[in-house]
């Protein structure tokens, strides 16, 4: 092989991988935002947000736009926010109590320039309450990335609302009070 073959096969390898990379942050994300949490060892919730904080570089934004999420979920800059978003999230004071809450994740569009990044996705969730209310909503997801000296990092999460439908009341009526997916198998 020549030269300019190895080097384009390298870009090509090198994008591939970013790309890869970058699906596995997201899909990460998505996990430790699910409800119960199925990252088995975290503890509580400030362990969780840390685990999501470590995803996003020093300098990242989380952001809702358009008429529905703008207002309730605003904008975030840097760690210390989107720390402080994340623990309103999930506050001890939050009624009524979010008992589930799975992210779906489809419709994926990932674009790499070097060491910069985007991508697209569609996803969906439904929440449950404790009160026994529930919502599904769907939103679109314009996300950027960023490669570091430790790996890619999200540079900024922006979400914007494409529906929410209340679900019946006591809609699901079995879901787990804590995942047991990743817990370590009894080989008895």
């Amino acid at each position: 092989m020549t030269d300019p073959t190895i080097a384009a096969l390298t870009r090509r390898i090198e994008v591939l991988e970013a790309e890869a990379e970058i699906r596995r942050i997201q899909a990460r994300y998505m996990f430790l935002c699910d409800t119960p949490c199925p990252e088995f060892a975290v503890r509580d919730d400030a362990e969780r947000i840390e685990k999501i904080v470590e995803l996003y570089a020093a300098d990242a934004v989380w952001e809702g736009v358009g008429e529905h999420y703008a207002g309730q979920f605003g904008r975030a800059e840097g760690h210390s926010e989107i720390r402080a978003h994340f623990q309103r999230f999930w506050s001890r004071d939050r009624h009524p109590a979010l008992l589930l809450n799975a992210h779906y994740l489809t419709s994926e569009q990932i674009q790499v320039d070097g060491d910069e990044a985007s991508g697209l996705w569609i996803h969906m969730q439904p929440w449950l309450f404790a009160d026994g209310s529930g919502v599904l909503r769907s939103s679109r997801l314009n996300n950027a990335f960023r490669r570091q000296p430790d790996g890619w990092k999200i540079t900024r999460t922006r979400t914007e609302n494409v529906f929410i439908a209340p679900l019946p009341d006591r809609f699901a009526s079995d879901h787990p009070s804590e995942s047991v997916l990743l817990r370590p198998t009894d080989d008895r």
